[in-house]
């Protein structure tokens, strides 16, 4: 089995050297071209753009057909691997880590004076710190909000949203605007909620889905319950939001597609909860006229955040003309485009907290930009255990889904998926040495 793994690996190493081959020149030409691995969000060619213009010495492209993390894992180990490339969550750097591909850049970035616990949001330090090094930068920050259509609203006449609405005003408020036709189907919904959500719920409710080690599971909890339990009756319950059935069936009508955003600019939902970073497509549709509040909260106000990650490949020749792009991420003239371009927010913090962040003349009609300060203001990191990996989150994830098409009972379903997770937790932890280790030293235990 170990033979033939080493193998594989060893052909996808080959595989990539050939495909690097055949690869055309890069179009920096004498300048030193940077590559850096992340998303075909066409905002990134803008953030290209700034970065080569104050650096007339360098080049920076971006390779968005590589940019999955095993691509990059497997090519950075082959030597063809990107220059830059990205992570998202804590979960994510632990992978890159251990896998040795990403440069620790700790004692680069006091050099420089950048220091991150001071510089950037708290929700984005653990997908940068990893055992106390620190091994990228954020390239912005996200929290979400609920958007809602005016126009709909006022179409039915239904006043707006306040911020400091209350879960009965929400559900209230969509049920005004869920229009259904002669035979019961929805043409309208009231409010679109993505059940991937539901960690923010479970944080509201004062509940946790891991003990803070990510030894336990704690989503059988009576307040994790809660949480789901009002995740699921947005859907079955009160039907405010498509089903996950329901929304198939608007994906099929054609128009905008299907989705939170699409769902939303195509009129199909008169609020949708989600990020910023959403005004990326919404803005180029003329005359939608949004708004924006947030997400109303039970025990306390706490959301899900987080955002892109970027790292320096360690294998990367070019490792010191890289380490000028995450240098320059941490500047002014890099934070302002991200608000500006309204790719979420300003990964630096401070660059959220000015009147050029507050009111863009490009885009008046956008008078809520406040809102997306608050959010993460009040936001955490979302939660992981690190001894479940890949398909190890299956027993949670299956137990979510049966709740989310209403196969199962709430109580039912989460009491199970604590069960199976903390078995599954266990199991690793007494088959992989590694796992052992780390946690012996969570609990302070002698080795």
């Amino acid at each position: 089995m170990k033979a033939s793994f080493l193998l594989t690996l060893l052909g996808l190493i080959l595989l990539s050297m050939f495909a690097a081959s055949l690869t055309p020149p890069l179009p920096g030409g004498k300048r030193t071209t940077l590559v850096w691995a992340t998303d075909n969000n066409p905002v990134r060619a803008e953030q290209c753009a700034l970065f080569n213009k104050l650096n007339p010495d360098l080049f920076l492209t971006i390779d968005p057909q590589n940019a999955d993390s095993q691509k990059v894992i497997v090519q950075s180990i082959g030597g063809v691997g990107p220059d830059l490339f990205d992570g998202y969550s804590a979960e994510n750097l632990e992978n890159f880590v251990r896998a040795g591909i990403p440069l620790d850049v700790t004692d680069d970035f006091e050099k420089m004076d950048i220091d991150i616990y001071d510089l950037i949001w708290p929700t984005l330090l653990p997908g940068c710190v990893y055992r106390d090094r620190i091994y990228g930068f954020p390239r912005n920050a996200n929290t979400n909000a609920v958007w809602y259509n005016k126009d709909l609203f006022d179409k039915a006449g239904v006043p707006y949203p306040k911020r400091d609405w209350s879960w009965h005003d929400l559900i209230a408020t969509a049920k005004k605007l869920t229009v259904r036709d002669e035979a019961g189907k929805a043409k309208q919904f009231g409010f679109y909620w993505d059940f991937g959500n539901t960690g923010d719920l479970i944080f509201q409710s004062g509940g946790r889905q891991f003990s803070k080690d990510g030894t336990v599971s704690l989503i059988g909890s009576p307040e994790a319950i809660d949480a789901v339990q009002r995740s699921r009756d947005l859907l079955h319950k009160y039907k405010i939001a498509p089903s996950p059935m329901e929304e198939a069936a608007l994906a099929t009508q054609g128009g905008w597609g299907s989705g939170g955003i699409t769902f939303l600019m195509g009129g199909r939902v008169a609020m949708a909860y989600g990020g910023r970073w959403w005004l990326n497509l919404m803005r180029s549709q003329k005359g939608l006229n949004l708004g924006c509040v947030p997400l109303p909260f039970t025990k306390q106000r706490l959301y899900q955040g987080g955002g892109g990650i970027t790292m320096i490949n360690r294998y990367s020749p070019k490792r010191e003309a890289a380490l000028r792009f995450l240098k320059f991420m941490s500047e002014k003239p890099y934070n302002d485009l991200i608000n500006s371009q309204a790719d979420a927010i300003s990964p630096v913090k401070k660059y959220a907290y000015t009147e050029e962040f507050l009111f863009n003349p490009a885009y008046p009609q956008e008078d809520y930009n406040e809102i997306w300060r608050f959010v993460n203001e009040h936001a955490e990191a979302a939660e992981f255990s690190p001894f479940l990996k890949g398909t190890d989150i299956a027993p949670l994830k299956n137990q979510l889904d049966l709740v989310k098409n209403d196969l199962k009972p709430v109580p039912e379903a989460m009491k199970q998926a604590a069960i199976d997770t903390n078995e599954r937790i266990k199991r690793n932890i007494e088959i992989n040495p590694l796992y052992a280790k780390m946690y012996r030293e969570l609990k302070g235990e002698n080795p």
